[in-house]
């Protein structure tokens, strides 16, 4: 089934993974084409100051091969989307959902009038892949790579130019749009195994993160998802929709948060979740994984707490923590 990015979906996406690519998360390297991911640079002295208006992390403390996740909100703290930023010895790179790129474009290209700081288009310029599982730095040629979050650095696949950025659970690779076939095909000459969007999304939802798009929209505020210790700063100066995110962490409490569903079966219908008669949420995306079973990420109102039972799609689903596990060791034989 196709994976979109809108928000508002008429029935439930359920994606699936084949043997080869569940064996390549576990003993090897998972290998998949990411090039439809928005992108922009920021260049220029002013670069960090500019993006510091603009996001809710602190861009001005990224050191260079260092990186950052942060989000980027209305006026009102609600979540216009989230993005990486990679900064590089002389460029900040950053990439986002497609679907939330357009409003990352016109706040930042708001925002760098009167500064020294340029922006650039590196959607269709650049192609992204990504590595998963055990052996990605491996089949990369990046073992030694590694320290701050998104750690990167220039490197060569078979002679052609790249950027390496490390990440939770492999390795990114940011390359020239005209590269990306050869550096795929190198790769998967060393041992990658390539693998479907939809399967990526097994992995994804399995680990318990969120995707804007999918799980997150423009009604989410940071601290509903999650996002706050990872991409929140309440030291740095101002920003557009702090005063809300602000006041949410110090003097209130949000009525949603993240959780984990661990179905019975596989749900089916449009998604909506009920506890007794009270609806408190909506699964958008189910991924069928052999490791942690028929799972979904999804916001729900906080009186579906852990442990409850709720309803969704003709079937239950356990209401848990996330992660689903915090067992990261390889399950199954690799051999």
């Amino acid at each position: 089934m196709a994976v979109d990015q809108q928000s508002a979906v008429s029935a439930i996406d359920i994606v699936r993974v084949s043997p080869g690519a569940d064996r390549a998360f576990r003993c090897g390297a998972a290998l998949v084409d990411r090039s439809d991911r928005g992108k922009l640079a920021l260049t220029g002295d002013a670069a960090a100051e500019c993006l510091n208006g603009q996001i809710t992390n602190d861009a001005t403390k990224i050191e260079p091969g260092c990186g950052q996740y942060a989000t980027f909100l209305t006026t009102k703290g609600a979540m216009l989307g989230d993005l990486r930023i990679i900064r590089t010895a002389d460029t900040y790179e950053l990439d986002t959902e497609r679907v939330s790129l357009q409003a990352l474009f016109d706040m930042l290209r708001a925002g760098v009038v009167g500064h020294d700081a340029e922006l650039h288009k590196r959607t269709l310029q650049r192609g992204l892949i990504s590595l998963v599982g055990p052996r990605a730095r491996e089949v990369a040629h990046v073992e030694d790579l590694g320290g701050c979050e998104y750690k990167n650095a220039p490197f060569t696949v078979d002679g052609l130019p790249a950027h390496a950025i490390l990440t939770e659970h492999g390795v990114d690779i940011l390359c020239a749009a005209e590269d990306t076939a050869a550096i795929t095909s190198t790769l998967t000459a060393r041992g990658a195994t390539a693998i479907t969007v939809e399967e990526y999304e097994v992995a994804r939802i399995s680990k318990g993160r969120p995707r804007y798009g999918v799980e997150l929209d423009e009604r989410t505020m940071p601290q509903e998802a999650g996002l706050n210790d990872r991409a929140v700063s309440f030291t740095k100066g101002c920003y557009v929709g702090q005063e809300t995110v602000a006041r949410l962490f110090y003097r209130g409490s949000p009525n949603r948060a993240l959780r984990g569903l661990k179905f019975a079966s596989e749900p089916t219908g449009d998604g909506t979740v009920t506890l007794g008669d009270k609806t408190v949420g909506t699964v958008r995306r189910v991924a069928v994984s052999p490791k942690v079973g028929t799972v979904a990420v999804a916001l729900l109102r906080v009186a579906a707490e852990p442990g409850t039972t709720v309803s969704c799609g003709g079937t239950t689903a356990e209401v848990v923590a996330l992660p689903f596990t915090r067992d990261e060791r390889v399950s199954g034989s690799c051999s």
